[in-house]
């Protein structure tokens, strides 16, 4: 089995966040989002994620922009414009346009975790692309750390 976990650092401390994912044994933390500079929580600007994730919990840190939204889309899903239904329908074909499938190896990804802001994963494309990696792929076994 692939252990695919995802995690959202929004409403977490430092310490529950790199709790979460040295007690999960996650290996490499895979950072999601289009905009990795955010100021939502002071660790989770992509340099500072990058040396905090290596020092505090030995995990291996990688921006990965194939898995991220594009700006566009995610701010007309925010602003309303679009639905939540058309927005899993526009980042899915997204993953397809970028041929997320063939370029990544499933079984790579096992103790990897997927990282984004969402406190939670019902509405955000992290959960999205974890069930596009097991609809390839029915050994993935998706855990949501919250």
């Amino acid at each position: 089995m692939i252990k695919l976990f995802t995690i959202g650092f929004t409403k977490k401390s430092a310490r529950k966040f790199f709790t979460l994912l040295k007690s999960n044994r996650v290996k490499h933390l895979v950072d999601t989002r289009v905009n990795n500079t955010s100021q939502l929580s002071g660790f989770a600007k992509g340099d500072d994620l990058a040396f905090f994730s290596k020092e505090v919990a030995n995990i291996h840190y990688n921006h990965q922009l194939d898995f991220a939204p594009t700006k566009e889309l995610l701010s007309n899903y925010r602003k309303g414009q679009i639905t939540w239904e058309k927005y899993e329908e526009e980042y899915l074909n997204l993953l397809d346009i970028r041929k997320v499938k063939t370029k990544v190896e499933i079984e790579k990804l096992n103790e990897n975790c997927l990282l984004c802001s969402e406190h939670t994963a019902e509405k955000c494309h992290r959960r999205l692309l974890a069930e596009y990696f097991q609809e390839v792929n029915p050994n993935v076994e998706i855990i949501h750390l919250t």
